[in-house]
């Protein structure tokens, strides 16, 4: 049962990103910048397809890659809790976005420096809240190769973060920096 939340988890993130991204078209802002600052952005789609393909597998019983570490009802029961936890505060992220929303780095229209509401709390709330749900998912199907997408993940988002603060620093100078000083990376 607990695997259909996997299921469901990454279903309502990839809904909310593509609701917010029409949204932000209707108002037109291009909120899709995914690959435009750096070309190997393009080698993650596929591996997102095969989690995705990793999680059906497990759950609906389909012929499986990698093989399972443990297999703990009270462990499974947690990573519900962190994806909903990281589900909360993905939706509460993109209402603080409000129009500064973006997949991917925009420097030329980057909207407003947001830090209220979920950024209140963290410079990187979306990179956190998918760090949850890639936890959560792993400790509800604790596969092999899942671990690997957890470390690879953890690893892609600090990376991510990382470049961004580059671009926030040069599109927001000092009062991105009074920023940094007063909340955490993560949390």
């Amino acid at each position: 049962m607990q695997g259909y939340f996997a299921i469901i988890t990454i279903i309502l993130l990839v809904i909310m990103v593509i609701c917010r991204i029409l949204i932000m078209r209707k108002k037109g802002i291009k909120a899709l910048k995914f690959g435009e600052l750096d070309k190997k952005d393009f080698i993650i789609p596929p591996f997102v397809l095969l989690y995705f393909y990793l999680i059906l597998t497990n759950v609906l019983n389909l012929p499986r890659l990698g093989f399972e570490l443990f297999n703990n009802e009270i462990i499974s029961w947690i990573g519900i809790v962190l994806c909903i936890f990281g589900l909360i505060l993905f939706l509460s992220a993109l209402i603080s976005f409000g129009i500064s929303f973006r997949v991917g780095i925009d420097e030329d229209h980057p909207g407003p420096l947001v830090t209220s509401g979920a950024f209140a709390i963290s410079r990187n709330p979306i990179y956190t809240a998918f760090g949850l749900v890639l936890m959560g998912i792993f400790l509800i199907l604790p596969n092999f190769i899942l671990l690997l997408y957890l470390i690879a993940g953890l690893w892609l988002f600090n990376r991510q973060v990382l470049r961004e603060e580059g671009s926030l620093k040069k599109i927001y100078g000092e009062g991105y920096m009074k920023y940094c000083k007063k909340v955490h990376r993560y949390l």
